[in-house]
């Protein structure tokens, strides 16, 4: 870890990232809504913001002081979510001044490349400090091996292989494996939607701990009130 990477993570070392995100039928779907939004989880003492989106990262980016990690979203043929999942994504998030680009390290193929073989290039090609958001502990070793500077248990439940974890809550068990075996930084994701959660997983010795839909999608925390009722 070279010293400007070192600055950076040390910024979120076990502390809180908040993913800044809104889906398309959100009335927050906008650039100034998710700077709102970043603004107020700097406020709560957030470390440092994800995000997706060309336009609403570099919103955040121009309005907010803290590390921001960006991302752009597609999909896979089978709909599934992808992350950052060309060299073109990759390119547009460096112009905006991201300090980290999260990118699809799954072992599903874009663009010709598995996630850790893409990210093997990113690293070659560009001077870009990468999170791999994995789904699978085999993932993460290959990730790891591949040049990545970080990874992310981000698509744990998100990909046709895990969507049957989705319903457990956060993968403990996954992200205690890659802690285990990985020497890069490990960010805990997905599913970390209570305090509790949280410091759990920092416990369990993630680097730092991502937290959205509990933060930032009012309407999501709104139905899980209405269901319990």
């Amino acid at each position: 870890m070279n010293s400007r990477q070192k600055n950076i993570f040390d910024k979120f070392c076990h502390k809180l990232i908040v993913s800044c995100q809104a889906e398309t039928d959100s009335p927050f779907n906008s650039p100034d809504d998710m700077v709102k939004f970043a603004e107020c989880a700097a406020l709560g003492g957030a470390a440092a913001i994800r995000s997706q989106g060309v336009s609403k990262t570099k919103a955040i980016i121009e309005k907010v002081n803290l590390p921001v990690i960006g991302l752009i979203k597609s999909t896979f043929d089978d709909g599934s979510v992808r992350i950052t999942g060309s060299f073109d994504h990759v390119e547009q998030l460096m112009e905006i001044g991201c300090d980290i680009i999260a990118i699809d390290g799954t072992f599903r193929i874009r663009e010709g490349l598995s996630g850790p073989d893409f990210i093997s290039q990113v690293k070659q090609k560009y001077e870009c400090i990468v999170m791999a958001d994995i789904a699978l502990h085999d993932e993460a070793i290959a990730c790891e091996e591949a040049g990545t500077d970080c990874v992310s248990t981000t698509l744990n439940g998100y990909t046709p292989e895990t969507i049957n974890e989705k319903s457990i809550g956060p993968n403990f068990e996954l992200l205690k494996k890659v802690v285990l075996e990985c020497k890069v930084p490990v960010i805990a994701e997905g599913r970390y939607n209570t305090p509790d959660y949280a410091a759990k997983a920092i416990n369990y010795g993630a680097w730092s701990v991502v937290v959205g839909t509990a933060i930032t999608r009012p309407q999501v925390i709104t139905q899980w009130f209405v269901e319990k009722i």
